[in-house]
């Protein structure tokens, strides 16, 4: 099946050779041209423009975008509407808000074009491991796309599945990611525990270990977290700095707007924009409140 990839960035570059290597036609654009070049030796064909990809595809054509969210993904589709037929199918594999999602599948919808939104999972393991998707839209479509999907997916047709129409895709990953927030959270606080208990010199990499078999708490994560400790056990040379893709946030706001309690999610994305602030005016006016009302000693910095 021949499928055009918009945005050749590493995860996007991943999937696109992903797909190449199970014998589908990758035809991929990227602005830079450099990466252009690095994957045509990976068996996608480059082209330096959408016309240009546009007319490389077979129709029904399907292009699938992997950029940033936010207001390229609208510049890239308001470019390629006018070059596009009826039938042909827009593929947003990136972090787009499900609301935007919603307002792009019912302004392509008025070109006659099919939009599909899927949320993609795997990060940078992906190319090896296959990705979990979860894919929004017409469920004519997304069969139609069926190939692609499964070449994709970590195990044929287990790792991905249509979940509903137009923007549940988007959603169901937003979910997910706010999910990914809390484990990771509740992961880093128990090993700093771990850490801080200097009477009984433990070794976290073998904490972790141990824990990957058979434990209630195995998971890729502490996969993850076992292979980061065995790198580099004191974190040397890592700043605490926790940046974030924005989906945590976008979680928490849905949760108010459900009004569905999710304090492990919340407290976890304070704490990231808590890791960003190295000078936090707050803990030093805690500090001088304490000494105000009861003459505690001020830590100098």
């Amino acid at each position: 099946m021949d499928i055009g990839f918009i945005g050749l960035g590493k995860m996007g570059g991943n999937m696109a050779r992903r797909l190449a290597h199970s014998r589908h036609r990758v035809v991929g654009f990227d602005p830079d041209e450099t990466t252009l070049q690095e994957l045509a030796r990976q068996g996608i064909e480059p082209v330096l423009s959408l016309e240009a990809l546009v007319a490389s595809l077979q129709a029904p054509r399907a292009i699938w975008l992997m950029i940033p969210a936010g207001e390229p993904v609208d510049r890239t589709i308001r470019a390629l509407l006018p070059l596009l037929a009826k039938g042909d199918v827009i593929v947003d594999g990136g972090n787009s808000h499900y609301k935007d999602t919603l307002r792009r599948a019912a302004m392509v919808q008025g070109a006659r074009i099919d939009y599909v939104d899927c949320g993609t999972s795997g990060g940078i393991w992906g190319l090896t491991e296959g990705y979990s998707l979860m894919v929004g839209g017409d469920a004519r479509v997304v069969e139609r796309l069926r190939p692609v999907f499964e070449a994709l997916a970590t195990a044929g047709e287990r790792g991905w599945g249509r979940v509903g129409p137009s923007g549940s895709g988007h959603f169901t990953k937003m979910i997910h990611n706010g999910i990914e927030y809390g484990m990771m959270q509740a992961y880093a606080e128990g090993f700093s525990l771990l850490q801080h208990k200097e009477a009984f010199e433990l070794d976290l990499c073998q904490v972790a270990g141990i824990w990957r078999h058979g434990s209630v708490v195995r998971s890729w994560l502490l996969d993850l977290i076992a292979s980061a400790l065995d790198k580099n056990p004191d974190m040397a040379g890592v700043a605490p700095y926790v940046a974030d893709s924005g989906e945590g946030r976008w979680t928490v706001n849905e949760a108010f707007d459900l009004n569905v309690p999710v304090p492990v999610i919340a407290q976890s994305v304070i704490q990231r924009l808590r890791s960003r602030d190295p000078e936090s005016f707050s803990d030093r006016l805690l500090s001088s409140m304490r000494n105000e009302f009861g003459g505690h000693p001020i830590k100098k910095a």
